[in-house]
């Protein structure tokens, strides 16, 4: 049964940084695609960006420059670093894994929920 579960979200002001993780088994993050992606009530669930098999990276415009994915591989562990947060940032983040793009995955963490502040 493949598992993610998501942590460090919260509270944080507008111009500032959060880190969230995603713990991921059994699939290994070195040989499935990831992702991170975000929702906020009454909307769909939108891309953040998202890590092909072949290590390519690529990241929703919104976040281009400010958010960066990263992996853990020792760990498995799946990262989503985001700086210079903007009000737009609330929401509930989640992460995926196999068959990832900016539309979907296979499989889901539960979330964790980020509240940017003015």
């Amino acid at each position: 049964q493949e598992q993610l579960v998501e942590s460090g979200g919260g509270s944080v002001q507008a111009g500032g940084s959060l880190r969230l993780s995603c713990a991921i088994s059994p699939l290994p993050v070195t040989r499935n695609s990831v992702g991170w992606f975000r929702q906020v009530p009454g909307k769909e669930r939108e891309g953040v960006g998202f890590v092909a098999l072949n290590g390519s990276t690529t990241y929703v415009d919104s976040v281009k420059g400010r958010f960066t994915i990263s992996k853990d591989v020792a760990k498995n562990v799946l990262y989503l670093q985001m700086n210079s947060l903007e009000n737009e940032g609330t929401a509930m983040y989640y992460c995926g894994a196999r068959h990832c793009s900016l539309l979907r995955c296979d499989f889901w963490g539960q979330g964790t929920q980020v509240t940017v502040s003015p």
